[in-house]
């Protein structure tokens, strides 16, 4: 039973004790001298199960009144912290380098400086330089970086 539905009947039940209270008063205003015969217990009785039934009737309506489905807001997924979110490198780092005949993949460093704000805490025994003929690049082996936690992200 959900809260609700308990402050609905809640309301109900004091709705049907004021029309009761209210009947109550109104018959003993109209009363005149104070006799009670039993055909005035009779009206009485019936005047209250008539209000019942009323109050009955109408609480039985209101609750026919299609309600629209419960549906629980969608997850929104919150930003990582700082202390988890330092852990994530950008991807686009991420490049190929063929030296000897071998294709090797390094982070590279001049793009970590430039996208990465904890560059200079990256584990030194992770870096590493690359030499070819035509290039010289300096940066990380991706498979040292994620052995000390970290991982590469889309960002």
């Amino acid at each position: 039973m959900t809260h609700k539905t308990e402050t609905a009947r809640h309301v109900h039940r004091k709705f049907i004790a004021l029309i009761l209270a209210a009947s109550v008063a109104v018959t003993g205003f109209a009363a005149g001298p104070a006799r009670a015969d039993g055909e005035d217990v009779a009206k009485f009785i019936a005047g209250l199960a008539v209000l019942g039934i009323i109050g009955a009737a109408i609480n039985d309506h209101r609750d026919d009144r299609p309600r629209p489905p419960h549906v629980d807001p969608t997850p929104r997924p919150k930003p990582l912290p700082p202390r988890v979110r330092r852990y994530d490198l950008p991807s686009q780092c991420l490049t190929s380098l063929r030296v000897r005949g071998q294709s090797h993949r390094i982070v590279g460093l001049r793009c970590l400086r430039r996208t990465y704000d904890y560059s200079r805490d990256l584990p030194k025994s992770c870096y590493t330089e690359l030499r070819n003929r035509d290039q010289h690049r300096r940066g990380y082996r991706p498979t040292c970086l994620r052995q000390h936690g970290y991982r590469l992200v889309r960002g």
